[in-house]
């Protein structure tokens, strides 16, 4: 992609998606996703209904009169933003292809860590990573995450989430927020992998497909392509049993998913490439509170 037309497009999704997380978002992502603990923040006198646990008895003695420990929040946030490149990403048949979508959906979530004073870090990955970008805070990073979200080419084509997932719990030492967005086409079994990095972490999951995924039209005689693996078979269409048959694949493909993050604890949404992925993400962050 051309320098100037990819600072034109890295504006225009910054213009959307910095926009969304300050008007929407803001509060939403605060109250979801809280802080590590509470941080002792000043002294003050005892007041009726204190707890007796809070007194701090060196300034109590000082002084000759009770005073109690204030804690806060301790708000600041690790995010990593897990992002499958692979090749079944390049794909869409409505309005926008799941790469694009995945790109908005990250800068969104992006935005809303750094109005937060949240660092933020990406991990690209296939079936091998990609790329990885250490967690920062600014408004300069995020624009070089979106860049990246844009421009970035895979070496490989195939997925690989239970590696990426080890490479993030032996990566990242201090437990952050993590938001794995991926079509989870995966023909190897991540389970175990997503229970131990959610045990050191909190992972949410955020699937991104198309509707063509789902459902396959009557369309006759067509050739269907594997995106990663790049193998074609030729497919009648028209024939209902084959049509049930698909439609079937996919049902039990997304329920193994879904009981998956079940088992696993981990909270997750699924977002179609032509529906509203602002209503989606809303109803995951309600879920959280």
């Amino acid at each position: 992609m051309e320098t100037s037309e990819l600072l034109k497009k890295v504006r225009k999704i910054e213009i959307k998606t910095r926009g969304l997380s300050r008007n929407i978002f803001a509060g939403e992502y605060h109250s979801a996703f809280k802080g590590r603990g509470m941080a002792f923040s000043e002294v003050r006198e005892y007041q009726y209904g204190d707890d007796m646990r809070d007194i701090d008895w060196n300034v109590t003695a000082r002084y000759a009169r009770p005073y109690v420990k204030v804690f806060e929040e301790e708000r600041e946030l690790t995010v990593m933003l897990m992002i499958d490149v692979s090749g079944s990403k390049d794909f869409g048949s409505v309005h926008i292809m799941k790469n694009e979508m995945t790109t908005e959906i990250a800068a969104t979530l992006a935005f809303s860590a750094i109005q937060n004073n949240d660092k933020i870090g990406v991990i690209f990955f296939s079936d091998k990573i990609e790329k990885f970008i250490p967690p920062q805070k600014g408004r300069k990073h995020i624009l070089y995450i979106i860049r990246e979200l844009l421009d970035f080419r895979p070496e490989n084509r195939n997925t690989n989430i239970s590696q990426a997932l080890k490479y993030l719990t032996n990566v990242i030492k201090k437990r952050c927020t993590t938001f794995l967005i991926s079509d989870f086409i995966d023909k190897g079994n991540y389970s175990d992998a997503l229970t131990i990095a959610n045990r050191k972490h909190d992972v949410v999951a955020i699937q991104v497909y198309d509707r063509r995924e789902t459902e396959l039209p009557a369309m006759g005689l067509i050739k269907m392509k594997d995106a990663e693996t790049s193998e074609e078979r030729w497919i009648d269409s028209s024939s209902s049993s084959i049509r049930r048959m698909y439609g079937e694949w996919w049902n039990r493909r997304q329920e193994e998913m879904s009981q998956s993050f079940k088992k696993c604890r981990v909270d997750s949404v699924s977002v179609r490439t032509e529906d509203d992925y602002v209503k989606s993400l809303l109803a995951l962050f309600h879920k959280r509170n």
